[in-house]
């Protein structure tokens, strides 16, 4: 529920790249054995918003 969270992107972003963020919510993943805690689920979703941050907008053809 992503809707739900109150970090905002700026809070989010501290300069690391989307892969990064990404191999960190992949190493999250792995630790919890696939099950998120109440604490990392609350981990995933600041992830979550770092690596959309951080992540490049694609361009659209014209």
């Amino acid at each position: 529920m992503l809707h739900t969270m109150s970090t905002t992107t700026a809070e989010a972003s501290c300069g690391r790249s989307a892969a990064e963020v990404n191999e960190e919510i992949r190493a999250l993943w792995r630790r919890s054995g696939g099950i998120l805690t109440s604490e990392q689920r609350a981990e995933y979703q600041r992830l979550v918003m770092e690596w959309a941050a951080a992540a490049p907008t694609p361009r659209r053809s014209v």
